[in-house]
């Protein structure tokens, strides 16, 4: 030890402290976390547990084992720097060894130097990414029955939620209307005081409550005014900043109660349950409204959460962008945190990014993390204008419908102006009503356009029906033209007749409905020869928006729904592993919201709220695996994943493949076959989920077993994280133990194995594999007989047949004697060489 500090002053000689903008750094230093300590020093016990389970984190050996880590830690912040120069943010001691401090970058580069310190990063930002859900699930009929109906679905599971905070008032998380919740003794966390109430947070359906921002403190984004020093949700969502997302809305996904009504504007739209309404919320707000939130907080609040003892963690949350000196994505402080919480026992769901369609665009990557992609269910909400010429243009808007057996006269807001002078507020938008003519506007259809304040969230739909409503309006229309490619446009309920229409076609169908209406509107309006309406002639009804229709062409994979291949770096070179996992309802989603949200313009204090994304559909797998949990509840997070993916469906309602929304080349949309890499195993089935037959289980072993054996990874860089050495690598990444298999580059042949463990009664199961022409594949054995409880191994050949320069498809099956069919995909590309 004398040795150590010896080397510490030779490094303070030659540093120069105090220089340079401080910013946050997460720093990671030798010696093992409580998760990993096996023991070795004086006078402090192991604390790592024998298998993958969790700690008894209120022991005295655990508890004095974190004090002399912490210890550790400021006692080399002290050794090197002087009072004052630095600020400590957290010391991390459960999950990994380190701290994140604020400090300048010269003494980043000291403590980088310095005897002891594996690693120095610097901090960088994270991004956020149901009324009918149930029932496309199956839940009601199929789940909740077997586990003694929704109110005792999710029993004494708890779901922990990384995300902007939670409203606790929303009747989704009341408990007076819900027989009492005990105590719970395994969870340990705590629930703060709200600062303005002196009330806490919790009432037994809330059991947890804590926020986390020093690290946003400490780099000046953090604003009390906006954000609140509190875990009161003021986002509506909750979430990071990559992909978007809102806590209040996610934890109602997952574990809202049961049967809550969901009204707006005097409308009913259904009733609102979460996956599991009977399962406890713990909440962990590290997210904000402008800033998204720091990987230091996140960081300190999964710390937190795992050591609080939740069942279930919700991510809806993914990178801004690449750590700058992390080489691979599986290996940074934020994954290496999430790889030692499932070592704990905790299953992790994430969004899997809403950068789709496009390839390579997820921003969730490790085999220990359950990715969820969006998919699009039966229910979609459309609507119409029917023009006085007869036309019938397709639009959105969750509104009710104009007079029925009436058509309205319709005025454009540019030729209703009270003065020209204001045009310097862009009156087209129809944010101010003030600056338009009401005796022109009352009783007739108001056309508006879409300008960029829509884009920068200072102009929304609710305010354009707003002064529809103010000038007495008989209804509106919302006109976008020239919108950004890739732009999605979601119905937004409104108390008035409204409808969206855009030049990119809301159908399947190629007619630009925008022209449509602008050629008819100009046509029909007489001007003066300065440009002066004369008078308006051009007529229109608006239909009813308010009832969703019900397709059988669900589910289908959202267009937003980020897309693989998966990648292994930064250099988006391919991954030997498959993602996303599984497909689960992400688009369209009615949830909680808090009325105090900014976020969403267009629910400014509303109570519910109709929002898209991958963080809707990942609280769907939060809810869904807190069911499985339940259950089973010896099951590792590997097993509980593998049984989600395994019993998935590749085929709709209308007994077709899947598909996948897609543009054309002119930003239509259209529908494609999918493919794994929009899919992963498939769309999600809870009831099969519950008896899959068989289970790919794995565990810390395998994890770092699959890290070792990606090539280009360098073993100390992996020791670095995870405090293991490689002793064990599976020959190829293809070989871990997933419910899935992917090969980026297939020369000539490849054996992979898999072992499967019998979760049920003894069964025969037949081992069967299809693959696109290009790739031959074979199985053996070509059956197997398994007892409950026992494990077999089985390979799977690869052969190049032909090189087609692109991904080839296939899947494993294996169909049981008692009816179990295990369905695992197969992703491969074939090279020459």
């Amino acid at each position: 030890m004398g040795e150590i500090w010896c080397s510490v002053v030779i490094v303070l000689l030659f540093g120069i402290l105090n220089v340079g903008k401080a910013e946050i750094y997460i720093v990671t230093v030798e010696g093992e976390p409580v998760i990993s300590y096996k023991g070795g020093i004086d006078g402090f016990e192991a604390t790592a547990a024998e298998s993958d389970e969790k700690i008894d984190t209120t022991s005295e050996s655990v508890t004095s084992y974190a004090q002399h880590l912490e210890k550790k830690h400021d006692m080399l912040l002290a050794l090197l720097f002087d009072r004052g120069t630095y600020k400590k943010i957290y010391s991390y001691r459960h999950l990994i060894n380190g701290f994140a401090a604020h400090i300048s970058h010269e003494q980043a580069e000291i403590l980088r130097r310095a005897p002891g310190v594996k690693s120095v990063e610097r901090d960088w930002k994270v991004k956020r990414l149901t009324t009918h859900t149930p029932q496309f699930l199956g839940l009601p009929t199929g789940v909740w029955p077997t586990g003694g109906g929704f109110d005792r679905a999710g029993e004494d599971i708890v779901i922990g939620f990384i995300d902007s905070g939670i409203y606790p008032h929303h009747p989704s998380f009341a408990s007076h209307n819900t027989e009492p919740y005990g105590p719970l003794p395994k969870y340990r966390g705590k629930c703060e005081i709200d600062p303005n109430t002196k009330k806490d947070y919790c009432n037994g359906k809330i059991i947890g409550a804590q926020h986390f921002a020093k690290a946003a403190k400490a780099a000046g984004s953090f604003n009390p005014a906006i954000d609140f020093d509190s875990p009161l949700d003021g986002d509506g969502h909750g979430r990071l900043t990559s992909i978007v997302l809102f806590a209040s809305h996610t934890a109602a996904i997952a574990a809202g109660n049961n049967g809550i009504p969901v009204r707006m504007h005097g409308f009913e739209f259904g009733r609102a349950s979460g996956m599991a309404p009977r399962a406890r919320i713990a909440v962990y707000k590290a997210l904000y409204r402008l800033f998204g939130g720091f990987v230091a907080d996140v960081v300190a609040a999964i710390e937190q959460a795992v050591h609080d003892g939740v069942d279930i963690l919700n991510l809806s949350v993914g990178p801004n962008s690449p750590p700058a000196t992390t080489k691979t994505t599986f290996l940074n402080p934020f994954d290496a945190t999430l790889l030692s919480a499932v070592k704990a026992g905790v299953f992790i769901a994430q969004a899997a990014g809403n950068g789709g369609p496009f390839p390579k665009t997820l921003v969730s990557y490790s085999p220990w993390i359950a990715s969820v992609a969006a998919a699009v269910d039966d229910r979609r909400y459309k609507n119409h204008l029917t023009l006085g010429n007869g036309k019938v243009l397709a639009g959105l808007g969750l509104s009710p419908s104009t007079h029925p057996n009436r058509t309205f006269t319709m005025v454009a807001a540019n030729d209703v102006l009270l003065d020209s002078s204001v045009t310097k507020y862009s009156p087209a938008d129809c944010q101010r009503p003030e600056v338009l003519n009401k005796n022109l506007v009352k009783g007739n259809i108001l056309l508006c356009g879409y300008s960029f304040n829509f884009v920068v969230g200072t102009a929304s739909i609710k305010k354009v029906a707003e002064t529809a409503k103010a000038l007495g309006a008989a209804g509106f229309v919302l006109a976008v033209e020239n919108a950004s490619p890739g732009t999605k446009f979601d119905p937004v309920p409104v108390r008035i007749p409204g409808i969206l229409i855009t030049d990119v076609s809301m159908s399947m169908a190629s007619i630009n409905t925008l022209s449509e209406l602008v050629n008819y509107y100009n046509i029909t309006t007489s001007r003066d020869w300065t440009g002066r309406v004369e008078s308006f002639k051009s007529t229109g009804s608006i239909g009813n928006g308010l009832r969703p229709i019900l397709h059988k062409s669900a589910p289908q994979v959202a267009v937003f729904s980020a897309r693989g291949p998966n990648i292994k770096d930064y250099s988006f070179q391919d991954a030997d592993l498959l993602k996303p996992d599984i497909l689960a309802p992400g688009s369209l989603i009615w949830a909680a919201w808090a009325p105090n949200g900014t976020d969403e313009a267009n629910y400014c204090g509303e109570g519910f709220a109709l929002i898209s994304g991958t963080s809707m559909a990942a609280p769907h797998i939060a809810g869904i695996a807190a069911l499985v949990k339940q259950h089973h509840p010896h099951w590792s997070p590997a097993a509980i994943k593998s049984a989600l993916m395994t019993t998935s469906s590749i085929i709709d309602r209308a007994d077709r493949p899947l598909q996948a929304q897609q543009y054309s080349g002119s930003e239509t949309l259209m529908l494609v076959p999918a493919t794994p890499f929009d899919y992963g195993s498939g769309h999600v089935n809870p009831r099969a989920a519950l008896d899959p037959g068989l289970i790919f289980d794995a565990g810390y072993q395998d994890y770092l077993g699959f890290l070792c054996t990606v090539p280009g990874i360098d073993a100390q860089e992996i020791k670095k994280f995870t405090h293991s050495p490689c002793n064990y690598t599976l020959g190829h990444p293809s070989n871990f133990n997933s419910p899935s298999i992917a090969v980026s580059h297939l020369v000539g042949t490849r054996i992979i194995t898999r072992t499967v463990t019998n979760v049920a009664e003894e069964e025969t199961y037949v081992v069967t594999a299809r693959m696109a022409p290009e790739i031959a594949i074979e199985t053996n054995p070509p059956a197997m007989t398994l007892r409950h409880g026992a494990s077999r191994k089985f390979t799977v050949t690869l052969t190049v047949r032909s090189v087609k320069g692109a991904y080839s498809f296939g899947e494993v099956l294996l169909k049981g004697s008692r009816g179990h069919k295990v369905r695992i995909p197969v992703a491969a590309m074939g090279y020459d060489r």
